[in-house]
């Protein structure tokens, strides 16, 4: 399953790695495309994108 997000909060590449990190957390076969000017993450999981967004909200940045 590939699931979209926006991230308004993710400004550089030090952000989009602790977003990669904890998705890899919980799915470590997961693929992630993180892109900070664009603001949007691909992840490519098996996780509910439940569990996806908590991970990212609990690592400490917002979905929009």
């Amino acid at each position: 399953m590939t699931i979209q997000l926006t991230i308004p909060d993710m400004m550089c590449g030090a952000c989009a790695n602790t977003i990669t990190q904890a998705i890899l957390a919980i799915d470590p076969a997961a693929k992630v495309e993180a892109d900070p000017p664009s603001k949007q993450v691909k992840i490519d999981t098996q996780k509910p994108e439940a569990e996806v967004r908590s991970v990212i909200t609990t690592a400490g940045y917002t979905i929009a």
